[in-house]
């Protein structure tokens, strides 16, 4: 008889709470603000004038001075700007989804007109878009929380929150991104407002802990809260564009017309040789232009000679490459060969990069904007709706050509939420509704702030 011998399980091994390691590679011990903690690691960029906080001057200056760079922000920001962007209730209360949707002015996925205000909308969700992209050239972008308090009998805590605004905290103002050991972020510390005598301590920079802070970080690495410009792959090109562009300037200005060049006659003394200088320095082109020279002498007209790389080529180059940074090859299509033809390929990958884009922010915009407002409202233990978009690039004739393969196959069937869906995606309005359907709004509770920032 086999004797049979059972094996003991062994105990389960302890959950890894806490952590033993870090993020932050090379820590600089800073005191300033409420505590000590860690700035960003601004040597990890290896170009001294792209290390943070210089970098922000410069990829300012990238974005609001170059024609490529600007084309290429363009068509990376348009696009997401001018998608429809939706509150889902999912599976969240309606009342939570309505107060949601009410507080940044969008619609609910189940509808496509926004929520009606309680008052007057103090908050865009357009412009928020529209500043809250300036990550991407600058790698990041704070703004911080205001809200406003107001006595509400119908709330279950007794008061309403109001977003009042999410304040710009420009990168050109910050003077430290403070980050914790683990990577996490801190807080950020602006300078003293210009023109203000301030006696505090620490000059009177002004810190914002995280906690009223919404960070938009364009592909942070690490505990690198600067985040990485879009543009930071076409600084060498910009560079050297910007570089060829003046000699390329100071080429057709001196060689447009020849450099004039002065021969003195036989004999001729350093007096001669002084005023024929002085007068091929003063030659200027024109309908009148002409000299008067001595016999014996020559004023001759000059151009470089030899084989020249045109510096057009060049720059048309560094166009190219300033436009494959952000995948918008096609802004470079010149009609040459088959370039049209490859268009389309070139767009698909693009518009791949414009919905990664589109869902960074919804997903910073869910985490720090939307589950706090439904915290400070109805509190920590109920569902959260969330930000969508529709995704950038669908187009309505092939949306409506699978529909209706879907539809003719069975494997799906139409009713309420499909044609409110089918409805959205195609642009087509709703369907008229009685005008008893919709519930009278609620009545309106003063706001003893007055409409200002609540502390």
């Amino acid at each position: 008889m086999t004797d049979v011998v059972k094996a003991t399980a062994p105990a389960s091994a302890p959950a890894p709470v806490g952590e033993v390691g870090y993020v932050v590679s090379t820590p600089s011990w800073t005191s300033t603000g409420p505590g000590s903690y860690w700035s960003i690691d601004a040597d990890v960029e290896e170009v001294p004038e792209l290390q943070w906080p210089q970098s922000v001057s410069v990829f300012n200056r990238m974005r609001r001075a170059d024609a490529q760079t600007i084309s290429v922000l363009k068509a990376v920001t348009l696009p997401i700007r001018s998608a429809q962007w939706r509150i889902d209730p999912g599976d969240a209360d309606p009342e939570v989804a309505a107060y949601i949707a009410e507080q940044l002015g969008l619609p609910l996925t189940t509808g496509d007109k926004p929520a009606p205000r309680r008052r007057r909308a103090r908050f865009s969700w357009s412009e928020h878009l529209r500043m809250a992209l300036l990550c991407l050239p600058l790698g990041h972008m704070f703004f911080e929380q205001s809200v406003t308090v107001a006595p509400d009998q119908s709330a279950p805590n007794g008061y309403r929150v109001e977003l009042h605004k999410l304040a710009p905290r420009m990168p050109s103002t910050l003077t430290d991104i403070k980050v914790a050991e683990d990577g996490g972020l801190v807080g950020i510390e602006q300078a003293a407002p210009a023109g203000r005598t301030v006696k505090a301590h620490n000059g009177g920079r002004r810190f914002i802990a995280v906690e009223r802070l919404v960070a938009y970080v364009n592909e942070r690495e690490g505990a690198d809260w600067a985040g990485t410009s879009l543009l930071r792959g076409a600084y060498k090109h910009w560079l050297l564009k910007d570089q060829l562009l003046r000699i390329e300037a100071i080429s057709v200005h001196r060689n447009g017309v020849g450099v004039p060049v002065y021969t003195g006659p036989e004999g001729a003394s350093s007096e001669d040789i002084t005023k024929g200088r002085k007068m091929a320095n003063e030659y200027r082109g024109g309908d009148a232009a002409g000299a008067g020279i001595p016999f014996g002498s020559k004023l001759d007209l000059k151009g470089v000679t030899g084989n020249l790389v045109p510096a057009r080529e060049v720059i048309e180059y560094h166009d190219s490459q300033i436009a494959r940074t952000a995948l918008a090859h096609f802004l470079n299509l010149d009609g040459k060969g088959g370039s049209y033809a490859l268009a389309a390929t070139q767009a698909d990958l693009f518009v791949t990069t414009l919905n990664a884009v589109a869902q960074m922010v919804a997903d910073t915009t869910n985490q720090h904007v939307i589950e706090d407002l439904v915290d400070w409202q109805f509190g920590t233990d109920v569902l959260v709706p969330k930000l969508v978009f529709d995704k950038i690039g669908s187009t309505d004739m092939a949306v409506a050509q699978a529909v209706r393969t879907l539809i003719d196959s069975g494997a799906i069937t139409v009713d309420d939420d499909f044609e409110v869906w089918l409805r959205r995606v195609l642009g087509a309005p709703e369907p008229e509704r009685p005008a008893d359907a919709d519930p009278a709004p609620a009545s309106v509770p003063n706001d003893p702030n007055g409409g200002a920032p609540d502390g």
